[in-house]
């Protein structure tokens, strides 16, 4: 039986963006069947067991570009398969051209995933008509898919102006958007009407929430795989905040998460973090322990050591923090009561 495709109240609390866990040979050109399947279907039911609300897959940290297609519809069929309905499941089809991203999106629907992660085609940098014109044609080519726009400026080499979405607010299938930042998040929730849900990054969604409480009620979290107890304490606090009005325990934790951030990018530069994205999002989750993430695939694999050790420190404190986070929520539930 055909689900019903999601809508935007769908789209609520802390939402996982998961990595392509790799073999360990999979930094080798030669290599074939180069996903680690098995920890892939742990990390989704480990996930979900810790309280994520959705599943976001096959982006640029996901390594969308470098999987071969066999690769990618295996890996969405084990997420699909793990998660067993229980939360929505979002594949990625970002590609070179409308065509290839149609074929991929209807084949990832017949697998059964609730929705795929988009960018619009990147070889020639899109102008405004031709990024929204995409959209349009993928809805229309897949009605019963619903569609999150992955707004990332940097590998799509598109800036998601303010036109863009006051258009694309207007395809039934756009519910959700990837967002990074939230300098322009007033001007873009009024132009979307509240027809697309906006994910910021974890650590921008204390701010988030505090700026647009009705709107913005849920956000994306690589972070879930380097522990998920910070982003879930981060989605209670923020839920807690808006019903008392007191928003002390979500800035603190909020706080917390971005003190985890200050060695992650290079030089303090998201332009040159995107450079290395994948190796440097790769190294962090593999120091914090919670998940292999494993080698990354040609020919993403040279990395300046100095990016990769701030990578490193960067997992370590979100692992301690997690640890922190789950002694803290242990000895509150031993005492019968919440943290």
């Amino acid at each position: 039986m055909r689900k019903q495709r999601l809508s935007v109240d769908d789209v609520q609390g802390a939402w996982a963006i998961v990595p392509t866990p790799s073999k360990s040979n999979a930094s080798d050109w030669r290599a074939q069947d180069t996903v680690d399947l098995d920890e892939a279907a742990r990390v989704v039911e480990q996930l979900i067991a810790a309280g994520i609300n959705g599943i976001l897959s096959l982006g640029s940290l996901g390594e969308c570009a470098t999987l071969t297609w066999d690769e990618k519809r295996d890996f969405m069929r084990v997420l699909v398969e793990a998660a067993r309905g229980r939360v929505p499941v979002f594949g990625g089809t970002s590609s070179l051209s409308t065509r290839e991203s149609v074929r991929q999106t209807r084949e990832a629907a017949e697998l059964g995933v609730d929705g795929v992660m988009l960018g619009p085609p990147m070889w020639c940098a899109p102008d405004v008509p031709t990024a929204v014109q995409f959209y349009r044609d993928l809805a229309e080519a897949c009605p019963d898919t619903a569609i999150c726009v992955y707004a990332n400026h940097e590998a799509f080499k598109f800036e998601f102006p303010r036109p863009f979405w006051a258009q694309v607010a207007d395809i039934p299938q756009v519910i959700c958007a990837k967002y990074l930042g939230i300098g322009a998040l007033v001007p873009d929730l009024r132009l979307t009407r509240g027809r697309i849900r906006f994910f910021p990054i974890d650590v921008d969604y204390y701010a988030a929430a505090r700026i647009d409480p009705e709107s913005c009620t849920a956000f994306w979290t690589s972070g879930a795989v380097c522990g998920p107890q910070p982003v879930i304490a981060l989605r209670d606090a923020v839920a807690a905040a808006k019903r008392s009005g007191d928003w002390t325990e979500a800035k603190r934790l909020g706080d917390a998460i971005g003190r985890t951030y200050q060695t992650l990018f290079p030089l303090g530069s998201f332009k040159e973090f995107s450079v290395y994205n994948i190796g440097l999002e790769k190294a962090r989750m593999d120091a914090a322990g919670w998940m292999k993430a494993g080698p990354c695939r040609p020919p993403y694999t040279l990395v300046p050591e100095p990016y990769l050790e701030g990578a490193r420190e960067s997992g370590r404190r979100w692992a301690a923090l997690h640890a922190e986070l789950g002694q803290a929520a242990g000895t509150a539930s031993a005492q019968g009561r919440s943290p």
